[in-house]
């Protein structure tokens, strides 16, 4: 069975002396290890002046609109927009990061859903020729990546702004260094909006501008004959500049006085490319973890396309599901936990298929978490607690797997009249004459699935992994992606009854900042507060989740409050209210802000520098003081009255609060 040790020079970092940037000259072989990778970028990047920021949770603090963390520039919003950041104008970071709306390309050669971006930001400072510059060092001179194999794009140019050249003469003037000729249309590609444009939203005020892309050229030896946005099997996008230089407006599309950089670039696929690989599953990043699965199953990885299939979603979503509970997400119905339920019953599903009939995810855990101690070095320490939470999901799946599998099967195995007919429960005349047209077929699975969803909580990926599994075995005759379609309508439609009016709650979009959350942000904090005072010191912040309607606050406490106590902290509030209280904050070191008693969430990562928001005249008499990044209102007086009008157990020691205006 092959292993990672097997594959060729990913444990030559210690053999190979290197001067930076005279690899791709000399030929030779250098495989990076990921975990050099980072302290490469980070500390290149410090020394062009850049500050660290912390790798924060998945889960995002006071964001109604986005699930995860999705990319290494969601705290930086406000600053984006114009605020000063505590850490100053450069930054830069490793950010964990989940995307989960492409869960169906799992399974080939490139695509995750949880990865690390890393991310460099200039808040107005510098701009596109300092970060071409830097970008394209970093590659070649730093981590010795051959240029000739560095395809960049740009933005071609609209009706909104007009073509790039600026960022098309700098990057001729990097490859000429290199002794390349960059030509439009053979080095550098110029692509419209879709490709090379970023914004935050449609609305007026927001930020938007040109980006340009670097490609990596992973196909055959020799040039290639086609272009990075025709041809992605060959190409893969190992970063990505944006200039933030517009502002929309009434009237279109207007330079900013403040133009920021956000950089994002993707830290597997970077090690992709350093490792000499074209399956990301056979990097650093997973291969332990594949190798783990081969040990379980007793399948080889390069067996057939079907058990490599299986064995990377397994693995990237073992690596994923870690995560999550790291980041205190729990298994569940809803929102974060449900994906967290989705990721693990498919892991469970597709070890049945490699004939694997142990707890699975719970024995990749401690591979996943030896794997990455580097970058999260408590991350061993919350091992025993992901398997227990992991176990105990995998029984409830399995026990709905059978339950629901033993269902499905009298209709795999019947014929198609009998099968139609059951399912329409006898009221389809068409299957009552004996027609079963192909159309019919496809509506009456859909409909089983959806009724297994609704009744028994099945996932309609799992009935059609189902159906597939049929298909193979016991030649069943159906169009799965018709089903499909079909299905997801089916519960669109349903689920489209009971969200009215919320259909923006997880558009995957940046940090909500209308007045209505911004005001709900600042109750928070008094919230908090009057939580502390009434029931003790203990009560600390565990999460918190805020909409245009109402904030959610969980905290520490091992009881639902009394009548009197509600009364007493939701007094408390609106008194401080009616108060008129200033909302101010000052930039602090964190020693400092803890000395002074500034509150803030006990597994998140700060920097050496914070912002300290209170509520009050001053730091010392503040009601209210906590580690925040904004935004706030400016008065307490620009708040309504607050009520707590729900409050429930989550856990343990945990309670759950909802207010409203």
């Amino acid at each position: 069975m092959r292993g990672f040790d097997s594959h060729p020079g990913l444990h030559k970092l210690a053999v190979i002396q290197r001067t930076a940037g005279n690899l791709w000259n000399a030929g030779i072989e250098y495989f990076m290890k990921t975990q050099e990778l980072v302290q490469k970028y980070i500390s290149f990047f410090e020394e062009k002046g850049h500050k660290q920021l912390p790798n924060v949770s998945l889960v995002p603090e006071g964001d109604s609109t986005l699930l995860f963390v999705n990319s290494g520039m969601f705290p930086l919003v406000p600053y984006l927009m114009g605020e000063k950041h505590p850490l100053g104008t450069r930054l830069v970071n490793i950010q964990r990061s989940v995307r989960f709306e492409d869960l169906g390309e799992i399974g080939d050669p490139r695509h995750t859903i949880a990865f690390h971006m890393m991310g460099n930001w200039s808040l107005g400072d510098y701009f596109k020729k300092e970060q071409l510059n830097w970008f394209y060092e970093f590659l070649i001179e730093s981590l010795g990546l051959d240029p000739q194999k560095i395809y960049p794009s740009v933005f071609t140019g609209d009706e909104d702004a007009p073509k790039d050249r600026e960022s098309i003469e700098i990057l001729k003037e990097i490859f000429s260094r290199y002794g390349i000729e960059a030509k439009l249309g053979e080095r550098i590609f110029e692509y419209g909006k879709k490709s090379n444009w970023w914004q935050r939203g449609d609305a007026v005020g927001e930020l938007g501008g040109p980006d340009s892309e670097a490609f990596y050229y992973i196909g055959e030896e020799g040039k290639p004959e086609s272009d990075p946005e025709g041809d992605e099997g060959n190409f893969l996008e190992i970063g990505n500049s944006v200039f933030l230089q517009y502002k929309k407006t009434e009237n279109g599309w207007e330079e900013l006085p403040q133009k920021n950089v956000d950089f994002g670039g993707g830290l597997e696929r970077m090690a992709m490319v350093l490792q000499n690989k074209k399956d990301i599953f056979e990097t650093d990043n997973f291969w332990p973890i594949i190798e783990k699965i081969q040990e379980i199953s007793g399948k080889d990885y390069y067996e057939s396309e079907e058990v490599k299939k299986s064995m990377r979603i397994i693995a990237d979503h073992s690596r994923a599901c870690v995560f999550l509970a790291m980041d205190g997400v729990s298994p569940s119905k809803k929102e974060r936990g449900y994906v967290l339920r989705r990721l693990l019953r498919r892991i469970v599903r597709l070890s049945r298929l490699l004939g694997i009939q142990g707890d699975i995810s719970v024995e990749l855990v401690g591979t996943v978490c030896e794997m990455f101690r580097w970058l999260y070095s408590d991350l061993p320490s919350k091992r025993g607690e992901i398997e227990a939470l992991f176990k105990d999901e995998e029984r409830r799946a399995k026990n709905l797997l059978a339950r629901v599998s033993k269902k499905v099967r009298p209709f795999t195995e019947k014929p198609e009249k009998e099968q139609m007919a059951i399912i329409f429960e006898n009221g389809n005349e068409l299957v009552q004459s004996g027609f079963v047209s192909a159309e019919i077929m496809s509506a009456g699975w859909a409909k089983l699935g959806f009724d297994f969803h609704q009744s028994d909580g099945y996932a309609l990926e799992d009935f059609f992994e189902d159906l597939e599994i049929a298909k193979k075995t016991k030649s069943l005759d159906v169009d799965i992606p018709e089903v499909c379609r079909i299905a997801y309508k089916l519960d669109e439609e349903h689920k489209q009854k009971s969200r009215e009016g919320a259909e923006q709650k997880f558009k995957g979009g940046l940090a909500d900042q209308s007045e209505q959350v911004v005001k709900y942000h600042t109750a928070t904090h008094l919230l908090q507060e009057a939580l502390r005072r009434v029931l003790g010191d203990h009560v600390r912040q565990i999460g918190s989740n805020i909409t245009g309607e109402r904030l959610r606050f969980d905290f520490a406490h091992d009881k639902k409050l009394t009548q009197d106590e509600l009364e007493r902290v939701t007094e408390l509030v609106n008194s401080t209210i009616k108060k008129g209280l200033p909302v101010k904050f000052e930039i602090l070191p964190k020693e400092e802000a803890q000395k002074i008693g500034a509150l803030y969430l006990e597994n998140e990562q700060y920097p050496e520098t914070v912002k300290v928001y209170y509520t009050g005249e001053s730091l010392e008499d503040a009601f209210s003081k906590e580690f925040c990044g904004g935004p706030h209102v400016e008065n307490t007086a620009e708040l309504e009255p607050l009520e707590l009008y729900k409050q429930e157990r989550i856990g343990e020691g945990k309670l759950r609060v909802y207010g409203r205006f």
